[in-house]
């Protein structure tokens, strides 16, 4: 009886566990899409707050919190994302367009569809040094805020990259500048082991085609 006990009690705290992430995950997208907090980590802190969760609680995986964000904006958004989204995609072909010459890719939300309307469009650029971008977009009098990013280029293997974020038609833009060693070696994908999903031009022109 006390093992069978202690069985029950184990599936009963893991029940718990399962509830507990899915929440947080769900009020963590609800934050994400209708506050605008890019930063997952953050999301789920506050939502543990707000749930009046331990800050210690196993949290739920990012990935989670992304098929969360994406519930929210079927049952929320389904009038207004699409059209955001395409817009966002449009607006990423005019940066593809624009950075040509640092063989850029578009990344995160607005690739694979998540995007709302608090996203940037994210590329990733390839120069042997950062500062070609700097002058790059110097050249063409843009103001911009410099940041280190932190990546994981495998498991084990973590790595600062320059990135530069600024405002082109009122549309945030975020560009991490990576070697051109690395333009077949992408990131790992926030909170996962798979290499992040990339795009050239042409890839996301069969995108807009196909929405249309």
């Amino acid at each position: 009886m006390r093992r069978g006990h202690a069985r029950s009690t184990r599936l009963d705290d893991a029940r718990d566990g399962e509830r507990r992430r899915r929440s947080i995950a769900v009020e963590a997208a609800r934050l994400i899409s209708e506050q605008g907090i890019r930063d997952y980590a953050a999301a789920k802190r506050k939502a543990a707050e707000r749930l009046g969760f331990a800050l210690d609680a196993a949290l739920p995986k990012n990935s989670e919190v992304e098929d969360a964000l994406r519930e929210h904006q079927r049952l929320f958004g389904a009038d207004e994302q699409p059209q955001v989204l395409r817009e966002l995609r449009e607006a990423a072909r005019e940066a593809l367009q624009f950075f040509a010459p640092f063989d850029p890719r578009l990344v995160g939300p607005v690739l694979d569809g998540s995007a709302d309307r608090y996203s940037a469009v994210c590329l990733h650029v390839f120069a042997d040094e950062a500062e070609a971008l700097v002058r790059f977009l110097g050249e063409n009098g843009i103001p911009f805020e410099e940041q280190d990013r932190e990546l994981r280029l495998s498991r084990d293997a973590t790595r600062s990259f320059p990135a530069f974020v600024f405002s082109a038609g009122g549309t945030p833009v975020d560009v991490t500048v990576f070697p051109a060693d690395l333009v077949r070696q992408a990131p790992l994908d926030r909170g996962g082991e798979k290499p992040m999903a990339r795009a050239t031009l042409a890839a996301l022109e069969t995108l807009l085609a196909g929405e249309s």
